[in-house]
């Protein structure tokens, strides 16, 4: 029996695959003698809390990307990192396509108009978005969420594009980041968070996009450059935005906030029942199958 440190709300019929070992309700780091720890996505794992734990052995993720793990650390001390990424990806890409409509729609801020008593009925020229049907999709990476979000843009008859560093062979790739956000209507950004991607579409690049062009990110927030964006959307350098994820999560950029045309969620990309489930799940398989493998 291995004591299995559990950062995740305790959901007991989504950890049976580890009934045969002892689990632990508790912060990374808080308990010495666990030999694992399943986590969620955004509780940060950094190397003192590994190397307050000298037993452990694996670490799962119960979501998508590892950025919150200290890797480094993890692999100094011979620490397995997996996560449960599968598990959320047909639902997150529900989300990522509803940003784009949301944004591109200007839902949000016909909702507001609404809500505060601006409407004043309807009107030929109010609150004019621009279509997504028909229009052109950048993807900036084509993992698994970004080729789900191109399956629901077939449906809306668009164009879909996607930006990756080595060729997919796909139809559609785009070698140059650059020249495929120059060609979107609306850019869609699905890359993890690294050094490399951080600050990726920056001012430089938001500017790509153009006037009429949307930027949506369902990734991890500071890939986009979020002062960049915006200051873009107050000077109408870009039609509308629409983030999950920020780069300071809780803490959003007061000038985000007060930007105009932008749909802003507090990152429930996977927050369904069945799916926030099916990450706890898969991560407790995971771990309990890499258990009985080094068992």
């Amino acid at each position: 029996m291995s004591r299995v440190l559990i950062s995740t709300p305790l959901i007991e019929d989504c950890l049976t695959a580890l009934a045969a070992h002892e689990l632990i309700e508790g912060a990374p780091g808080e308990d010495s003698d666990a030999e694992a720890l399943i986590c969620p996505p955004t509780v940060a794992v950094p190397a003192a809390a590994i190397a307050a734990m000298p037993h452990l052995r694996v670490i799962a993720v119960a979501g998508a990307g590892t950025d919150a793990v200290d890797l480094d650390a993890a692999g100094t001390h011979g620490i397995e990192v997996l996560s449960a990424g599968e598990a959320l990806v047909e639902t997150t890409a529900d989300l990522a396509f509803g940003l784009i409509l949301s944004a591109a729609r200007m839902m949000s801020e016909a909702e507001r108009r609404l809500r505060t008593g601006q409407w004043e009925g309807w009107g030929f020229m109010d609150v004019r978005g621009r279509d997504v049907h028909g229009a052109t999709l950048g993807l900036v990476g084509y993992g698994r969420i970004a080729r789900a979000v191109a399956r629901r843009a077939i449906g809306f008859s668009m164009t879909v594009l996607h930006h990756t560093r080595s060729e997919t062979g796909e139809p559609g790739w785009c070698e140059e980041l650059d020249s495929m956000l120059t060609a979107s209507d609306i850019v869609s950004v699905h890359v993890p968070m690294t050094e490399s991607t951080r600050g990726l579409i920056d001012a430089r690049r938001i500017g790509l996009i153009g006037p009429g062009g949307v930027l949506v990110n369902t990734a991890r927030g500071a890939v986009v450059d979020e002062s960049a964006l915006a200051a873009a959307l107050q000077r109408g350098e870009l039609l509308a935005a629409g983030l999950d994820v920020y780069e300071h999560e809780p803490q959003i950029e007061p000038e985000l906030l007060a930007a105009p045309r932008a749909v802003l969620l507090p990152h429930i990309g996977s927050a369904t029942e069945r799916t926030r489930r099916a990450m706890l799940s898969l991560a407790a398989e995971r771990v309990a199958a890499f258990l009985a493998r080094e068992a």
